[in-house]
């Protein structure tokens, strides 16, 4: 069973800062691209940041310049600094990844909860 398990959430206000934290476990072979993605009320779900295996980096054009992901293999987890934020980075982010794990030995996509950002204005 693998899980992913977000932390870091909450309220702040405009052109504040939040860091989210994501950490996997349970029976993992490898982890390969880890990615943060939102959810706003009435909104589909976006990629906002994806992070390979190899440290290789892209964003979302609206958060570029303002949010930075960065990852610890030997914790197996990857994070989302977000600085600067604004009223309409407001969403639920969840915390996805690329994770072979020693039941089959393929890859296989898996989800964190989710962790609600809100920012006030």
């Amino acid at each position: 069973q693998v899980q992913l398990v977000e932390s870091g959430g909450g309220l702040v206000q405009a052109g504040g800062s939040l860091r989210l934290s994501c950490t996997a476990s349970g029976s993992i072979f490898s982890i390969g691209a880890m990615a943060w993605y939102r959810q706003a009320p009435g909104k589909q779900r976006e990629m906002v940041a994806r992070i390979t295996s190899g440290g290789s980096t892209n964003y979302t054009d609206s958060v570029k310049g303002r949010f930075s992901i960065s990852r610890d293999n030997t914790k197996k987890a990857v994070s989302l600094e977000m600085n600067s934020l604004k009223p309409e980075d407001t969403a639920v982010y969840y915390c996805a990844a690329d994770i072979v794990n020693y039941d089959d030995y393929r890859g296989h996509d898996y989800w964190g909860q989710g962790t609600q950002v809100i920012v006030s204005s």
